[in-house]
This record gives C-alpha cells, structure tokens and sequence, in this order.
C-alpha cells in the first residue's frame, strides 16, 4: 500500500504537494515557464494559490540557496545559479542517442523503414545514428557524413525549426547547390517548402539528396528550445504510397515531439519558430558562400543495401 501525499492544484494546473518542499519546487519550476521574465511575490501566490506570506518566505529560504535572485530594483525573482547547477548536471545525464535509438527502434518495428538521427553543427548536419530496416532492400547512410541545411528531409526539419532570422542569415550566406536533379534550388521554392514543414510538422523529401529514395523528418530540440537535430524515416521510393507518406510523417513528428519532451523541452509560444514572412520579404542578395555546401554534400552517403541473409 502506498503512501498517499495530499496536493493541490493552483489556478493554471500546477500540481504539488502541500509539503514545504513541494511547494518550492512549485515555485521553482513556475519560474523555470516565466523565465526569462521575472515574476514578484503577488503573481507567484496567486498563480500558485498561496498566501501571500507563504510564497514570500518561499522565495526568501529560495534566494538565500542561490536557487533564485532577487532584484533590488524591480522587486522580482528570477532562476538563481543554483537551478543553473543543477540544470546542468542533469542535461549531462542526458544520452541523446540513446533517448533517441529507443524511439527509432519503435519506428522501424512500426513501418518496417530505415530510421535515422542527425545532429546539428553550425549550417551543417552530421549523421550520428541509424537503425536498419529489416528489409533486404533497404536504405542506410553513413554515420558521421555531412550535409547542408537544404538537401533532404532530415537538413529541411532542422532549418525549418530555426528563427527566421536565421534562416535568412543561412540563404545571404550559402548557395542552394543541387545535390540531385530534385534538390531544392530556389529560395522562392525553399521557403514555401519552410511554410509546408511548420504546418505539417514534419518535412518530406522526394529523391532531393538521394535519387531513388523518399524520406520523412522532425525536428528534435533541446529543454532550452535550441534544434538538437532531426529524427527521420527513409526507404525506397516504390515503397512510400502517398497514405504512407502521411502515416509516417505523423509517427515521425510525434516520435519527435516525445524524444524533445524526454531532453525537456517545453513548447511554449517564444520557442517555437514563427511562420515565414511572405517571400517577397526574403529576397536578400546571397553572395558567395565562403564554404560551400558542396564540401559537405558532394558526395551521397545514403544507399540502397541488398542484406545477404
């Protein structure tokens, strides 16, 4: 039998106990969704649903162990150095790959396709895990290869999830180089493409890295709301009905969606990217790239495997 805890619940669903300490984590993880505005005693009894004294002593005990400051000027809380630390040791526990692999294995037993993780550095993507489809006709890539921001599902999730601003800095700087006949080579195209990604929730390539092959991808981010990567479905094309395409972009997005909540991220309106400003508004002069996306993707690292079985 075990023991039962009595908590409440305040006025937007936090749940807590009614202990001291629940009650300061209450506090703690109230101001964790405000950050990083900075809230006073009044807003946190009431959102809480504490005496007014309460949630001042609260705060007091709080600030006094770092986990919270106070600031003289404005007479409002913010997350101290304290939650810093210990916001930092957990997301060191974190194995990202190993959150992920879990969710893939689930998404290859479900569709019987190739599934893969990529990582984000810089206006590059890099490979960084995959498990196989059974089949012995299958696609598979190769870990540790890179490529643009552009070519294939995986690179679009990932540039789809970013800021505009971003994204605007990546087309001034970078060449829309043509990696297949079916790469995106338009910024016009792009962003349309961009628009489609963020109301889908997921991005769809059709032979746009690797001739023959159809691929679905989602966008993973980090409990800061910084994009990690991409979590992606690939196989050949005569394999991807258009029902089926749609079926796995779902269980991709959702299986995106679940592996981000695990890394602790919280969808909230500043964190998720906006919708794209008309197109008109994002014909800036590209120049130059001073390295090119074809460094990265002139080879393709995706390929159609016979399994010898």
């Amino acid at each position: 039998m075990g023991i039962s805890v009595p908590t409440s619940e305040s006025e937007d669903g936090h749940r807590y106990t009614t202990s001291g300490l629940g009650r300061a984590l209450a506090v703690i993880d109230l101001l964790a969704e405000r950050s990083p505005e900075m809230i006073g005693v009044s807003t946190v009894a009431r959102v809480l649903n504490l005496p007014k004294a309460v949630a001042h002593r609260i705060l007091k005990e709080l600030t006094a162990n770092q986990f919270v400051t106070f600031d003289e000027g404005t007479r409002r809380y913010r997350l101290g150095p304290g939650a810093l630390a210990v916001g930092l040791a957990a997301l060191r526990a974190i194995d990202v790959q190993a959150i992920t692999n879990r969710h893939m294995r689930r998404l290859v037993e479900a569709t019987g396709e190739t599934a893969t993780l990529s990582m984000r550095q810089g206006w590059v993507r890099v490979y960084t895990d995959q498990v196989l489809s059974p089949h012995e006709i299958r696609m598979s890539v190769t870990l540790g290869s890179r490529h643009s921001l552009v070519a294939g599902s995986s690179s679009k999730a990932i540039l789809a999830a970013l800021p505009d601003s971003e994204i605007a800095e990546y087309l001034a700087t970078h060449e829309l180089v043509s990696v297949t006949a079916a790469t995106i080579t338009s910024v016009e195209q792009l962003w349309a493409d961009l628009r489609e990604i963020r109301e889908l929730g997921y991005a769809v390539s059709r032979g746009e890295r690797q001739a023959g092959a159809v691929s679905v991808a989602a966008p993973i981010r980090l409990a800061s709301g910084e994009v990690y990567g991409s979590l992606s479905l690939c196989g050949p094309q005569d394999r991807f009905s258009a029902q089926l395409l749609v079926e796995y972009g779902d269980l991709v997005a959702d299986a995106a969606r679940q592996v981000s909540a695990e890394l602790g991220y919280q969808p909230s309106a500043t964190q998720d990217a906006p919708e794209p400003e008309p197109v008109e508004r994002k014909r800036a002069p590209r120049r130059q790239a001073t390295r090119s996306l074809a460094d990265h993707a002139a080879t393709s690292s995706a390929e159609v495997v016979v399994s010898q079985k």
